[in-house]
C-alpha cells in the first residue's frame, strides 16, 4: 500500500516539473517582468505603428526632417512680393526665398520658408521657431536689434498713388489718408518724420500689401508708403493705373536678421553669399525676378 502511494506521487511530480517548463504555444522566451521577447516585440511594432499614424495624421502641413538632418529656417512675410510670397501654384516663392534655398543647399541644409506675421518677426527670432529674417529686411534702424548679414540689396521707401489722384508731391499729401504695413520699415520712416506725418488727414495701418493695394484700388486710402522693389512689382502684376512718387521717404539697405549673438550661422550664411556673388549664381537669380542685377555684394 505504501509503495503504491510512493508511486503515485512520483508520477505527480514529474509531471508537475514537465508543466512548468513547457512554453505555450505562440510564446518567447521568457523575459523578467513576465513578458516574452516575442510579445516584447510585438509590442515595439505596435508602438512604432502608432507613431507613424501619429505624424501621417499631423494637422501641421511640414514636412518633418528625417533624424540627424539640419534645417534653415527662414521666416519671411508670404504677401510680400517679389521678395517672399505664395505662387499660383500654392508654393512659397519669391527673390528673397530663392537665395536662402540656395544658401541652405550650399550649406547642406534642409531648406524650410515659414511664413509669419510680421509683427510677429522678433518673437519667432527669440523663441528658436526661425533661424533669420529674410524677406526684403531693412536693415536701417534696426541696426543693434540683430546679428546682421552684409546688406545685399539697396531700397527706397516711396509712396504709391492712383495715377489720377493729382497728388504728385509729398506736399500734395496734406489731409490724405496715408496706409502703411503694421511694423515696417516704412512706418518706422513715418513715425521719424513727425514734419511730413503731420500733414497727413489720416495715417493708418494694414497687415499687409495686398489689402493696401485693394485699399487704393478702391478709393479707400489716397496712398501707401512702401518699398519701392515691392512697388514696381506690384503695379507691374496688377496692370493698374498707379504710380510711384519721384519724392522718396528715405533709403536703406536689405540684409539678413539673424537673432541677436548668432555670428556662427550669421559667418555661414554670409560666407555662401559672397561665394554667390562671385560664382555669378546672385547674378542669375536677381536677373530672373528684376531683368536686372539689383545686388549690392562684391561690387
Amino acid at each position: 500500500m505504501k509503495k503504491s502511494i510512493w508511486i503515485a506521487a512520483a508520477i505527480l511530480s514529474a509531471a508537475m516539473l514537465l508543466g512548468g517548463c513547457t512554453k505555450p504555444a505562440g510564446t518567447g522566451t521568457p523575459v523578467p517582468g513576465g513578458n516574452t521577447a516575442e510579445s516584447s516585440a510585438e509590442n515595439s511594432s505596435d508602438a512604432a505603428e502608432s507613431d507613424t499614424t501619429a505624424v501621417e495624421g499631423s494637422s501641421e502641413a511640414v514636412t518633418e526632417p528625417s533624424a540627424g538632418d539640419e534645417t534653415f529656417t527662414v521666416g519671411f512675410d508670404q504677401d510680400f512680393p517679389p521678395m517672399g510670397f505664395k505662387g499660383d501654384d500654392g508654393e512659397f516663392t519669391g527673390f528673397d526665398l530663392e537665395l536662402a534655398e540656395e544658401v541652405a543647399n550650399r550649406l547642406g541644409r534642409k531648406f524650410v520658408p515659414q511664413p509669419i506675421a510680421w509683427d510677429a518677426k522678433d518673437m519667432e527670432l527669440e523663441s528658436g521657431n526661425i533661424d533669420c529674417i529674410w524677406n526684403g529686411f531693412t536693415i536701417t534702424g534696426r541696426e543693434e536689434g540683430y546679428t546682421w548679414s552684409e546688406p545685399y540689396m539697396e531700397n527706397t521707401q516711396v509712396f504709391v498713388v492712383q495715377k489720377d489722384s493729382g497728388i504728385a508731391t509729398l506736399e500734395d499729401l496734406a489731409g490724405k489718408v496715408v496706409e502703411v504695413q503694421a511694423d515696417s520699415s516704412a512706418e518706422k520712416a513715418l513715425q521719424a518724420d513727425a514734419d511730413l506725418t503731420g500733414t497727413f488727414g489720416t495715417l493708418q495701418t494694414t497687415p499687409d500689401y495686398n489689402t493696401a493695394f485693394m485699399d487704393l484700388e478702391m478709393g479707400a486710402v489716397d496712398a501707401i508708403a512702401m518699398d519701392v522693389i515691392v512697388a514696381g512689382y506690384q503695379i507691374e502684376q496688377r496692370s493698374a493705373d498707379f504710380i510711384i512718387l519721384e519724392e522718396s521717404l528715405s533709403a536703406e539697405e536689405y540684409g539678413v536678421g539673424f537673432k541677436k549673438g548668432n555670428e556662427t550661422l550669421r559667418d555661414e550664411v554670409q560666407a555662401q553669399l559672397e561665394a554667390m556673388a562671385e560664382d555669378g549664381t546672385m547674378t542669375q537669380i536677381s536677373e530672373k525676378w528684376f531683368g536686372k542685377d539689383v545686388t549690392t555684394i562684391g561690387k
